[in-house]
C-alpha cells in the first residue's frame, strides 16, 4: 500500500510537467519572419522562438497555417499556445489576446516597380489616349478646313484646281502651313469667302496652337506626377494591395486609399510581378526582403512610417507571457538577441 501511494504520488508531481512541456505553436510563412527552407522551420521570428523555449526549458511543435487570419483565429480560440511569426501589436488585437514584450521594431513601406518610382515615360504620355485623340482632332480639322477651303478656291487657282480625291493632300497641306507658318504668299486666297475664310483660320489658329500645346504640356505633366511613387500621397490613384486585415490595410482605411486586399503574401506579389498592382503596402522588413531576393526590378518607395511594434501572440491570460517576457530581456541582456538579428538582418537591434 505505501509502494502504491509512493507511486502515485510521483506520478501526480511527473504527469503535469510532463504535460506542460510541449507547446503547440502556429506561425504562417512571412520570410525572413517564418518560412520553410529545405523541409525546416527558418526565419528571425521562428530561431527567436527556439532560443525562448531554450530557456524556460519547454518543447514544442509548430504548425504552418496558409493565412495570417487563421493563425490569429487559432490564439483567439485557445487552439494554441502561442502564435509566432510578424505579429503586429495593435490596440484590438490587445482587447482579443495577450501579447509578449516586443520582439522586433517595423513598420510600414511602399514597394514599387522600378519603372513606377524612377519617372516618367515620355513616350507613354505622347501616346496616352488623352494625346492621341488631341492629335486626331487637330488633323480632323486641317483636314476640313483645307478642304472648305478647295471648295471656295477650286476654280480661282491653279494650286486647287483639283478633283476632290486629289485635292485631299495639298488641301491639307494647305491648311497644316497656314497654321503654323502664316501660308503661302504665292497660294493667298482670291475669292471673297476664300480671303475671308483665310483670315478665320490664321486668328483661330493662335487659338487652336495653344490649346493643343496645353493640352499636350497638361498630360505631361499629369503624367510626371503620376508616375512618381515616393509617399503615401502618390497612392491615390494608384491601384494598391496589401493583406486583408491586416495592420498596412487599417492604415489605408483610415486614409481612403483604395485598395486591393489578398488573403495571402504569396497571392498578393504574383499580382504585383505579373504588374496587375502598381504598389506594395506592407511590413517593411519583409518587403525588403522580398526586393533584395527578388530577380525583378523591384524597389522601395520613400521612408518606413507607421511604426510598429511584432509581439509574439498568445491566447487571453496564457501563464506563458511572464516566463518569455523574462527570457526576452535575458537574451537581450546576453547580447543574444542581438547576434541573431545581425544573422537575418546584419546590423545591430539598437542601430
Amino acid at each position: 500500500m505505501n509502494r502504491l501511494l509512493i507511486l502515485a504520488t510521483c506520478l501526480a508531481l511527473i504527469a503535469p510537467s510532463v504535460m506542460a512541456q510541449s507547446l503547440n505553436i502556429v506561425t504562417v510563412t512571412r520570410p525572413p519572419f517564418s518560412m520553410e527552407e529545405q523541409g525546416a522551420e527558418t526565419g528571425f521570428s521562428i530561431e527567436l522562438w527556439r532560443k525562448l523555449a531554450d530557456d524556460i526549458g519547454r518543447e514544442y511543435t509548430i504548425e504552418r497555417v496558409d493565412s495570417f487570419s487563421e493563425m490569429l483565429d487559432r490564439v483567439r480560440n485557445g487552439q494554441v499556445d502561442a502564435a509566432v511569426a510578424n505579429i503586429s501589436i495593435t490596440a484590438i488585437r490587445e482587447t482579443e489576446m495577450d501579447f509578449s514584450q516586443p520582439i522586433f521594431e517595423s513598420g510600414l513601406q511602399i514597394m514599387v516597380q522600378q519603372n513606377e518610382s524612377a519617372g516618367f515615360s515620355v513616350f507613354r504620355a505622347i501616346f496616352s489616349r488623352d494625346v492621341m485623340a488631341a492629335i486626331a482632332l487637330a488633323f480632323a480639322l486641317l483636314f476640313g478646313a483645307g478642304m472648305l477651303m478647295w471648295r471656295f478656291e477650286r476654280k480661282s487657282q491653279e494650286y486647287f484646281d483639283l478633283s476632290t480625291k486629289q485635292a485631299m493632300f495639298p488641301s491639307f497641306w494647305w491648311a497644316l502651313n497656314l497654321m503654323l507658318n502664316g501660308g503661302f504668299e504665292e497660294r493667298v486666297p482670291r475669292t471673297a469667302l476664300g480671303r475671308l475664310f483665310g483670315v478665320i483660320l490664321v486668328i483661330s489658329s493662335l487659338f487652336f496652337v495653344s490649346i493643343f500645346v496645353a493640352k499636350i504640356t497638361s498630360v505631361l505633366t499629369v503624367e510626371a506626377i503620376q508616375g512618381n511613387v515616393n509617399q503615401i500621397s502618390d497612392l491615390y490613384g494608384k491601384k494598391v494591395a496589401t493583406i486583408t486585415d491586416s495592420t498596412s490595410s487599417k492604415f489605408l482605411d483610415n486614409r481612403d486609399i483604395r485598395y486591393v486586399g489578398f488573403e495571402s503574401l504569396d497571392e498578393l506579389l504574383v499580382e504585383f510581378e505579373a504588374g496587375s498592382v502598381a504598389a506594395v503596402v506592407f511590413d517593411a522588413p519583409i518587403l525588403a526582403y522580398y526586393a533584395k531576393n527578388s530577380s525583378g526590378d523591384t524597389q522601395l518607395a520613400g521612408a518606413i512610417f507607421q511604426r510598429e511594434n511584432y509581439g509574439i501572440a498568445l491566447p487571453s491570460g496564457s501563464d506563458l507571457a511572464e516566463p518569455l517576457n523574462q527570457s526576452l530581456l535575458k537574451l537581450r541582456e546576453n547580447g543574444s538577441y542581438d547576434a541573431l538579428y545581425r544573422e537575418w538582418f546584419g546590423i545591430n537591434a539598437n542601430r
